[in-house]
């Protein structure tokens, strides 16, 4: 059979064109996914900083816990923290004295601020760690001296103000580097200096080791104190802290984008090979009539399937590699992922996508040959002539089983309250949904066209001519309705999730703001301090954002000096009160007490960003945990364990105008409230470019599937045309046709989109009503209908331009 079904392609390579790109598009996805779950999996992060360091020991940046399975065994889990672990200065000395030890070198890591440029400082001590050399100077001798890298644009006798977590300083700069690392920007300090600025006494953030003259090589033993040994890309791992979470990302987002992208490509491809298979009834039908039997009609287009899955996933998979290289520039850019994280390149990827798009080309033939190779010869021909209206007892049995899913997802979504929970499940809701419309999408298309068809029967010669062409081919409008109420409800359910929780967010901020300015977005404790003093300033609250663990789960935490805190912000306490807050105490969000299970006075054992435990008393519940964190934390207690201390200031002066406080606190942006709760946004982008993706695979099978149905009606429109119609006037028919299922699709696709938006809102705001911007929403509609009508309206005109003779013939 693979015989004649190349014989087939050859002759039809239309009809198989649409087919083809559908099937290569969704190789490329799912190479690149694949591409980025490997990377998440096996990818290494080469140093930088540390390069010169042969082993490198760092704090342990994992919190680990033991679980209890049943029959007494125990399983060890171990979650990423978000915060550097810092190690005590004196392993230094008990690492020195190992055998094989030649030199040990400390290092203190801490973030500065040179006229709003940001830079990590370090003792100057550290330099043997890295690839750093003087270009021009010496090195930092005395306090207020300092070694720029090349790239900060200073020469040696220049006088520049730092600003650093312990307050502003001018230094002269003393020294100039040759190099400059890629991703970071460097100042070095004097030794005591250094430690000073970073405010952690007795603690530095790694220390390198060095074999003694003439040993290759040094094997430690497990060293104390929380830390671990680091050697080879392992270190560039312990000098990148979110080098472990961009992997963890790349793994969910790959296998959640790869999953999404076959499942949209299997619906995608059945849809297409249905109108495939719709379009060579007439053929199919011949070959019925003499004597080819159902099995060898579906090894026919079961080997047409596999030609096409093999050529096209070869060439899917080639640009799947380049797609791959296109998103981690884009994470890169974003910051979802350290320029030092490689992408992995192997032939895994490459055959994972092969053989999806093979076995999805298989499915796809099958299911939509099933029923036209099963019916009877002398039925085969009135079926090509004219197709059935009734919708088959396993198609309409299939279909109300996914309405019964989706129904169950929604349920489920409803109740969820974490992203982590709540994003793969509104994606496959939103899917299952579709999946639902496409089995049912004969009948949701019969139902259209019984309730348009008088508004188009208004419309004359074309408009009547559309609600007979429509009537008569509900069939081939419920194969164009599939992937556009796909385009449709996918598109509205990843842009407007976003929008939800942005709202949501910002509305709670706004409700418990009392601040009258915010100064930010990154301000020292030493400058709060000094606008504290300023006459006419009531309080000043600190806002540091962290993220801490209970147990393994991790939750989002807001730090907030406690003095004046009822002047600056309202979280909206239902129980207890936030008087009592501070360095033994904490205050949780109502959500977050549902799910940890406490209330006023329990106790909470939590552990900070860089894995110090702590066991805290709730002093407070409150609703507000959108806009102001899972947990409430005095910024005393969070502070000396994050490693960038800078903090967004919120300020009540209300008989201050906005320019005396700039004036009274110079150098600080003043910002308004509105700002401060964006900085504080999560990005979206990385979601839309990942699913954007999808959304665009989607859009290119939506102008496919009208091409290919546009396209095949040469017959139809050369017919219409002998009996007087004009070109006009078929054409305009074309675009009513059009516009109807753009109506019909993007209805479809906004109940779909609706009902898992409001599943969601639900779930993570409590409100059902997810927030729809109208002019993105009319904006997105507008998109569809242009391109449908494009997609209808080329192949038409094209079409039409051969004599109704020779179409015919």
């Amino acid at each position: 059979m693979i015989f004649f079904a190349l014989r087939t392609i050859r002759h039809r390579k239309a009809g198989f064109a649409g087919a083809f790109l559908a099937l290569m598009c969704a190789a490329a996805l799912v190479c690149a996914c694949g591409m980025l779950l490997e990377t998440g999996l096996r990818g290494g992060v080469a140093p930088e900083r540390y390069a010169g360091a042969p082993v490198l020991v760092a704090g342990d940046r994992y919190v680990r816990e033991t679980i209890r399975k049943s029959e007494g065994k125990t399983k060890a889990k171990a979650k990423a923290l978000s915060e550097r672990r810092w190690i005590p200065a004196s392993l230094a000395g008990e690492l020195g004295r190992l055998p094989g030890v030649g030199r040990v070198v400390t290092e203190v890591t801490f973030p500065v601020l040179v006229a709003g440029r940001s830079f990590w400082g370090h003792g100057w001590e550290s330099a043997p760690l890295t690839p750093f050399t003087l270009r021009a100077g010496r090195a930092p001798r005395d306090g207020n001296e300092l070694v720029a890298d090349a790239r900060a644009g200073l020469d040696v006798g220049a006088e520049v103000t730092v600003e650093s977590p312990a307050g502003s300083r001018v230094y002269r700069v003393t020294g100039v580097t040759a190099e400059a690392l890629p991703s970071q920007d460097t100042l070095f300090f004097a030794a005591s200096e250094a430690r000073r600025l970073a405010g952690r006494p007795g603690l530095v953030s790694a220390i390198g080791v060095f074999p003694r003259s003439g040993a290759p090589r040094i094997d430690l033993p497990p060293v104390p104190g929380g830390a671990v040994v680091h050697t080879g890309d392992e270190r560039g791992a312990a000098e990148f802290l979110d080098a472990e979470q961009a992997r963890l990302k790349l793994v969910s987002m790959g296998g959640a984008l790869g999953g999404t992208a076959l499942l949209v490509a299997i619906l995608v491809v059945v849809g297409t090979f249905a109108l495939s298979v719709q379009q060579r009834h007439r053929e199919i039908a011949l070959l019925r009539a003499v004597a080819a039997t159902p099995r060898q009609v579906r090894r026919l287009l079961g080997g047409e399937a596999l030609v096409l899955g093999v050529v096209a996933g070869t060439l899917g998979s080639a640009l799947g590699i380049g797609l791959g290289f296109w998103l981690r520039s884009r994470f890169v850019a974003l910051g979802v992922m350290p320029e030092n994280l490689r992408l992995v390149v192997s032939p895994f990827p490459v055959l994972a996508a092969l053989a999806a798009t093979v076995l999805a080309a298989w499915t796809a033939a099958r299911v939509s040959a099933r029923r036209t190779a099963r019916i009877r010869p002398v039925e085969a021909l009135g079926e090509a002539a004219l197709p059935t209206a009734r919708l088959p007892r396993r198609r309409m049995l299939a279909g109300l089983l996914c309405a019964a899913g989706g129904t169950v997802l929604t349920l489920v979504l409803s109740g969820l309250s974490t992203e982590a929970a709540s994003g793969p499940v509104t994606m496959l809701t939103a899917l299952v949904w579709t999946v639902a419309a496409a089995l049912l999408g004969p009948v949701i298309a019969r139902v259209a066209v019984a309730l348009l068809g008088a508004v188009l029967r208004a419309s004359r010669v074309s408009g009547y001519l559309a609600a007979a062409n429509l009537r008569a081919g509900s069939h081939r409008l419920a194969l164009v309705i599939t992937p556009l109420s796909l385009m449709v409800a996918m598109t509205c359910t990843i842009l407007f999730v976003q929008t939800t929780m942005g709202y949501a967010a910002q509305e709670e901020a706004a409700a418990g703001d009392r601040a009258d300015y915010v100064l930010g977005t990154r301000v020292s404790s030493a400058a709060a301090e000094a606008v504290r003093g300023v006459p006419g300033v009531e309080a000043v609250t600190e806002v540091l954002h962290t993220s801490v663990r209970v147990g393994l789960e991790k939750y989002g935490a807001q730090a907030v000096t406690p003095a004046g805190l009822s002047l600056t912000l309202d979280p909206g306490v239902v129980a207890g009160s936030l008087h009592g807050l501070g360095p033994q105490t904490v205050a949780v969000s109502r959500t977050a007490a549902s799910r940890l299970g406490v209330s006023v006075g329990s106790p909470l054992r939590l552990t900070l960003g860089d894995g110090t435990a702590v066991t805290l008393r709730v002093v407070a519940l409150y609703e507000r945990g959108l806009g102001y964190g899972e947990l409430l934390l005095a910024h005393g207690l969070v502070r000396p364990h994050v490693d960038d201390p800078f903090s967004t200031a919120l300020v009540s002066a209300p008989s201050l105008s906005r320019a005396a406080l700039e004036r009274a606190a110079p150098g600080v942006a003043v910002l308004d409230r509105v700002r401060a709760v964006a900085v504080g946004t999560p990005n979206a982008e990385v979601n839309y470019v990942t699913m954007g993706l999808i959304i665009a695979f989607t859009a290119i099978a939506a102008v496919n599937t009208l091409a290919m149905s546009a396209s095949d009606r040469s017959r139809e429109f050369a017919l219409l045309r002998l009996v007087g119609t004009t070109p006009r006037q078929v054409l305009r028919m074309a675009r009513l046709e059009t516009l109807t299922a753009v109506l019909v699709s993007v209805a479809v696709g906004t109940v779909i989109s609706l009902v898992t938006l409001t599943a969601f809102s639900l779930g993570m705001t409590g409100s059902a009503r997810p927030h729809v911007p109208p002019p993105a929403y009319l904006a997105l509609v507008a998109s569809v209908a242009v391109l449908t009508l494009a997609a209808t309206a080329l192949p038409v005109r094209f079409v039409l331009r051969a004599r109704p003779a020779e179409a015919i013939s």
